[in-house]
C-alpha cells in the first residue's frame, strides 16, 4: 500500500462521516455495513478504471479480490490489536 503524506487525513475524513451517521443510524453496525459496502463500491470502480475491457477485468478478477482482502484484513489486524493493546485507555478514558 501507497501511503502518501494526506493518507490519514483522508481516512480520517471517513471516520469523521461514519461518527456523524451514527447520530441518526439505528446502529453502529449499520454505519460500518454502509462503510464496508461503499468501500467495495469504490473498490470495483478503481479496478474497472485500471482495465480496458470487461474481458481485461474478469480475468484479474481472483487477484483483484485477493488483493483488496489481504489489504483490509492487515489494517483489520493492525488496529485490533491496537485496541487489544490499549483497550483501557481507548474504551475507558478516565
Amino acid at each position: 500500500m501507497d501511503i502518501d503524506e494526506n493518507f490519514h487525513a483522508r481516512a480520517d475524513e471517513h471516520i469523521e462521516l461514519s461518527n456523524e451517521q451514527l447520530q441518526k443510524a439505528p446502529s453502529r453496525g449499520k454505519v460500518s455495513a454502509s462503510m464496508m459496502y461503499a468501500t467495495a463500491r469504490f473498490n470495483a470502480w478503481l479496478s474497472a478504471s485500471g482495465h480496458g475491457s470487461g474481458a481485461d477485468m474478469a480475468a484479474m478478477r481472483e487477484e483483484t479480490i485477493q488483493y483488496f482482502c489481504d489489504e483490509y484484513r492487515k489494517a483489520l489486524e493492525l488496529h485490533l490489536d491496537e485496541y487489544i493493546n490499549n483497550f483501557d485507555r481507548y474504551m475507558r478514558p478516565n
